[in-house]
């Protein structure tokens, strides 16, 4: 497997950037990173409390892609199951950090601790199962290890969230 090393920010101002960019579909496609997932769902939880993730990521990060030029397909675009792993590994992450920190330290934290990692839905899927077009569309238990999410308890995702204009 491949190392990658995450690309850390410098500042909270980078992390808002994001966290809004992201909400009113102003980021650039080439933004849209894998840190620049984890920081702007970090932000979300942390200083945009009145937005539902449960309820209202996927469609934020549908919306995005669209917004962009992207497609989400049974082959491209948003994955249900990645968002909600990653989305539960940055709550298990904040359980544990210290919320007084500067947020842009404590994303950096994130991205060099496990659940930061990019391969780290891979400790609890297959290849197989997690890049199947079922895990794709829906959320799907693991099947080497569990997680500790209750997925019964996750809420489908929402569809009719639309840019603002």
């Amino acid at each position: 497997m491949i190392e990658y090393r995450p690309r850390l920010f410098h500042s909270d101002a980078e992390i808002e950037h994001l966290g809004e960019g992201l909400l009113a579909c102003t980021l650039a496609r080439e933004e849209w990173t894998h840190e620049a997932h984890l920081a702007a769902t970090t932000y979300l939880l942390l200083r945009r409390p009145e937005v539902d993730l449960d309820k209202e990521l996927p469609g934020i990060i549908r919306r995005f892609n669209e917004s962009v030029g992207g497609v989400n397909s049974d082959s491209e675009g948003y994955h249900e199951t990645i968002t909600r792993t990653f989305l539960h590994g940055v709550r298990l992450f904040l359980t544990e950090a210290d919320a007084s920190e500067p947020l842009h330290e404590l994303i950096n934290e994130l991205l060099l601790s496990p659940m930061g990692r990019r391969d780290w839905p891979l400790r609890f899927y297959s290849r197989e199962r997690l890049f199947s077009v079922e895990a794709r569309q829906k959320l799907v238990p693991p099947d080497i290890a569990s997680n500790g999410s209750d997925f019964g308890s996750m809420p489908a995702a929402s569809r009719s969230i639309t840019c603002p204009t």
